[in-house]
This record gives structure tokens, sequence and C-alpha cells, in this order.
């Protein structure tokens, strides 16, 4: 966690929209802890002048974390368990759908929960909340079936569906980072729904651990891996002022492996690579070999470095094959957040860049919490630039690079 600093908290003078209340489902507590600690600091210099009015009771708090109890039977069912009360709460309920290292017991075995416990695990709080708070919003960084939100055949559609029962069960917004499919909010027009590009942290991470970047388009390009992420890679080199290039995936489409028809190979569409640093930019990482494809491909067109900017390391199939990359000069940095859960394994890697996302949730939901707009939180191209120009200040004298001053 970053130290606090007198210019990091915002300005925000509207009345809490309700007690504030933040909701660790297992597997997010540390992220929940970071937040709490950033909160429990900001509001502790905040609004003194308002400690006697009653819209502001509770304003100030040793900590705003609502703990909540999952418990199993020997059967592996569970119940959700709320030990105070949230009546007339702003309830903030924070789910990793993806950290498979928690565990629990069923008929004496160990089982990983699956996204599906863990979504369970969130219904179940939402239900012991039991109406009384005064609004519900989930942070589910990696969206429930995310992968899954389009009809291609007789086949379900997972997240849309998913969305309309948070939704019935009473949940107002619904916040998410790097949707895979942004259009799945269709499934609930009339409730919030916003999904969240972090290309500043990405930024931000890149120049602290790479010293001799020249982000300039004679000397960096942007790459969509595929098709579909066209529009996150074009947001990212309008960030940064760059061209961008593209590949494809040719499929065979007379067989379908794991699910998906297999990949045969990768095809470039863009202006030449050579002797430029690349920045690869995904929604997530799966098994990881579709990038080292990629990322082999960009190397035999003579590209200088690559760099990959992917909101979600999943790593399904482990880090072998990534180590033997980042070893043959194929990938230099591969960037992810820590909305989801990293292994202690991926945190030691030479070639691993963690993003935190913990202060910047603790701002989204302080500023939600007064009612008031995100829109400067959503829009980072000024706040990208100054980091920027410092990064380029302390390149041209030689110094070491410091982080620009936050107003």
């Amino acid at each position: 966690m970053e130290p606090i600093r007198k210019h990091d908290k915002r300005n925000l003078e509207s009345m809490p929209y309700g007690a504030l209340g933040i909701v660790p489902v297992v597997g997010c507590e540390e992220m929940g802890k970071e937040i709490d600690y950033y909160l429990t600091r900001w509001r502790a210099e905040r609004q003194r002048e308002n400690r006697h009015n009653p819209a502001f009771n509770d304003y100030q708090r040793s900590s705003y974390i609502v703990n909540c109890d999952l418990p199993r039977f020997g059967t592996g069912e569970g119940k959700g368990v709320l030990p105070q009360s949230v009546r007339g709460m702003d309830l903030y309920i924070l789910v990793d759908v993806v950290n498979f290292s928690k565990t629990y017991k069923m008929f004496g075995l160990q089982n990983h929960m699956s996204p599906d416990d863990h979504y369970a695990n969130l219904k179940r709080v939402i239900a012991a909340a039991g109406g009384k708070a005064r609004r519900i919003t989930v942070i589910m960084p990696y969206l429930y079936e995310s992968r899954q939100q389009a009809r291609s055949q007789r086949e379900s559609l997972d997240c849309a569906i998913a969305l309309q029962e948070l939704v019935r069960m009473g949940v107002d917004n619904i916040i998410t980072f790097d949707a895979h499919d942004p259009r799945v909010q269709n499934a609930i027009p009339l409730n919030g729904f916003d999904t969240i590009q972090p290309v500043y942290q990405f930024i931000k991470g890149l120049l602290r651990n790479v010293p001799d970047l020249r982000i300039d388009a004679q000397h960096m390009l942007v790459i969509s891996p595929d098709e579909g992420g066209m529009k996150r890679a074009v947001y990212v080199a309008n960030m940064l002022n760059l061209d961008m290039g593209m590949f494809y995936k040719r499929r065979d489409y007379t067989k379908i492996v794991n699910g998906e028809h297999p990949v045969l190979a990768h095809e470039f569409l863009g202006s030449s690579v050579e002797d430029k640093d690349v920045i690869i930019v995904d929604d997530m990482i799966s098994s990881g070999n579709s990038i080292i494809d990629i990322a082999t491909k960009l190397k035999e067109r003579k590209a200088r470095r690559v760099f990959l900017f992917s909101t979600f390391g999943l790593f399904t199939s482990g880090l072998d094959k990534l180590d033997k990359a980042y070893e043959d000069g194929i990938i230099d940095k591969i960037l992810t957040t820590n909305l989801i859960y990293q292994s202690p394994e991926l945190l030691k890697r030479p070639w691993y860049v963690s993003c935190d996302m913990g202060k910047y949730l603790a701002y989204i939901i302080d500023t939600l919490n007064h009612d008031s707009s995100i829109s400067d939180l959503l829009d980072p191209y000024t706040k990208t630039w100054k980091f920027i120009a410092n990064y380029n200040r302390s390149q041209q004298s030689g110094g070491k690079f410091r982080l620009p001053p936050r107003k």
C-alpha cells in the first residue's frame, strides 16, 4: 500500500447517501483491508465541521468493514450470516469469482472454490442483508461468466442471467473491470453498470519498471491480439498517441476443443514493428498460449521489446511456459492488476509487474457514497499525460524517476 499523502483525498462536499459499509466476500479480504486503510484515513481529516450533523452519522469510523460469515455444512452446502446490522447502509460488496486458492470441505474432502461457489456466496451475502440496506453496489472486478456473454447456438447465456438475477435480488449498481464484452449490460438496461479500464495503472506500472521507454509513434506501437479486443487497444493507443496494429485468429470451425474452435494461426495487420517497443493489450491471460504465439510472431518481425497489459492474469496452465518465453527473450514484462488473486509464485517472477488497484477502488467507493460523479476517475487522460511528462523530464535530465504530485 502506498503512503497517505495530503493531496490524496478528494474534495467531496455533498452528503453521504448512507452510512458506508464494505463487505469483502471470502477471497477479497486483502483488497477490503487496503480499501479500508485509505477510507479511514481520508475521512478522519474530512467533514470535521459536520460531525454533529445527523446526515454524517457514523461518517468517521475506525473501520468500514462489515464482516460476513459464510459457514459450510458437511455436505458442502452453505449460508450467509451478517453479524452486525446493515439497516440504512450504503453497502459495497467485493467479490473475486476466480480466487481458486480458497477451499472448503465436502464429505471430508478438500475442494477449491469455483466461480460458481463465489457467485453463490455473493448471493448469500445479499440475501443475508434481507433488504435492510439502503443501497447495494456489487464490485465484481472479473465479471462472472463474462466469457459466456453471447449465444451462437443452442447454449446458455450465463452472464446475462447472472446480472438479471442480481438485480432481482436488490442490487442497484454493478461495477466491473474490462468486461469481456461490455454489451452484456444490455441485459439490465435500467440499472447501473460500469466497466472500467485500468489504463492509467498499467502505464504507471510500465514507466516505474522500464527506465528507457520512448513514448512516441516512431518508437512504440500498440497491438490488439484479436479483433474482439480492438476497442480496448484503440483506447490505449489514443491515450498514448500511438499507432496500433492487430492480429486476427484463423480458426478451425470444423472442430470444438475445450468449448471453442481451435486457433490455427494468428495473422497480423498493421505497420512495421521493427525496432519498436510493442504493447499488447488484452482483457485476460488464460493459458498464455495465444500471447506467447503473438509475441513470438512480433519478435520474428524484429520488434525490440514486447510488453503485455492484461487486466486479469488467470494463468490457468501455470507459469512454466511464460518463464521459458521470458528466458528466450520473447516477452519482457507482463503487467496485470491485483483485482483478482495472485499466487505467491507469480509475484516472485522477474517478468511480472503487479498494478495495485486498492487506492483507485477506494476513490470510487468514497465518491459514490457521496452520490458524486466518477467521470473524472473513469477518464484518466490528463492524469496519464502528467505522469508521462514527468517520466520524460527525468529521462532527459538523467535523474531518477519520481511520481508527479497529485492535486
